[in-house]
């Protein structure tokens, strides 16, 4: 079986695949089309590459393109970005239409660690090294991943918050968690890091919700079932930072604002002033355009023939009201890309 009619069953079961799954957006005909429409590969000789992104739309995404932008154009890359939309179906037809294009590489942001399989068994097969910025896959060869300490920073938050519930003698109180998806491998990791913390510290936990469209509406809905379901929450934990208005939306409705701590997990650039102002006590922030300078930097050693770190792990920043002014500069540049 030649290559190429290797890669166009590869995609037709992959598709299929997906069709069988819970994701209601993919189609038996869209299985077809894709299949049928798989035509030869040609390698680029031009230094181009596909950032393939989750959901652009979410900041800490746009953030770590810019990253990958800056180093490809200091590197001398052409690059395009494909945004899935936080759609699986998407993301599989943006690495298709990246691998028939044949370009020099791919790096990818996927929605979960199984997609992220399934795209590395695809570019394996057109022979298109991949890099991983940030989630991770369940499995599959790739050049190098980028990512986050997510079980260090979980713990280190935890610990920040377990710190201001003792100072506020609110220990006996319990902790509830918006989580990002516990199929993401940076998701088990924050949650387990921040729980192994909360038992250190003698914390109870509450309820434990997990994201789907990752909206305000969404955020304020869990926070809201929080508040009403237990009396003696004294604070909740959001594992992402682009919906906290709904978080702190629910809590003003409440009228137990000042009663519940809020703390997240990454950075949006109100936290430059939400955090002072302690509406929020702090946040583990990653360094979302580090991370994708450093994976655009990986890429171009491997096309350059250069020995590549399989796996650069990159620390969290555990900010609070104590120490955010001397970590200014570096949550500006890399942290917010400003």
């Amino acid at each position: 079986m030649n290559r190429l009619l290797f890669l166009a069953l590869t995609i037709l079961l992959t598709l299929a695949f997906f069709g069988c799954s819970d994701d209601k957006e993919i189609k038996s005909a869209d299985v077809v089309a894709k299949a049928t429409q798989v035509i030869p590969v040609k390698l680029d000789t031009k230094k181009r590459l596909v950032y393939i992104v989750t959901d652009k739309s979410i900041p800490f995404w746009d953030i770590m393109g810019r990253g990958i932008k800056n180093s490809a154009d200091a590197l001398g890359y052409e690059l395009a970005i494909y945004d899935a939309q936080n759609s699986v179906k998407s993301e599989l037809e943006l690495s298709v239409k990246a691998i028939k294009e044949g370009v020099s590489g791919i790096i990818i942001s996927p929605s979960t660690s199984s997609t992220c399989a399934t795209v590395l068994k695809l570019a394996k097969t057109a022979s298109i090294p991949v890099v991983i910025s940030d989630i991770g896959t369940d499995n599959g060869e790739y050049v190098s991943y980028i990512s986050s300490n997510n079980r260090e920073g979980g713990y280190e938050i935890g610990k920040v918050l377990a710190k201001k519930l003792h100072e506020l003698g609110w220990s006996s109180g319990r902790v509830g968690i918006v989580a990002i998806p516990q199929k993401r491998l940076n998701g088990q990791e924050r949650t387990a890091g921040f729980l192994h913390a909360m038992d250190d510290s003698g914390i109870k936990g509450a309820d434990i919700k997990q994201l789907v469209t990752w909206s305000q509406e969404e955020t304020y809905s869990f926070v809201k079932e929080m508040i009403e379901g237990y009396a003696d929450l004294r604070a909740i934990w959001l594992q992402t930072s682009n919906a906290y208005k709904g978080a702190l939306q629910a809590l003003e409705e409440s009228g137990r604002k000042d009663e519940i701590l809020l703390i997240a997990f990454d950075a949006e650039p109100e936290f430059l002033e939400l955090i002072p102002k302690k509406v929020l006590a702090g946040s583990a922030m990653q360094q979302p355009y580090l991370m994708g300078q450093e994976a655009l930097k990986a890429m171009d050693a491997y096309l350059s023939g250069k020995e590549v770190q399989k796996n650069i792990q990159l620390p969290i920043l555990s900010i609070s009201t104590e120490n955010i002014d001397e970590k200014l500069s570096v949550i500006r540049r890399n942290v917010l890309g400003l």
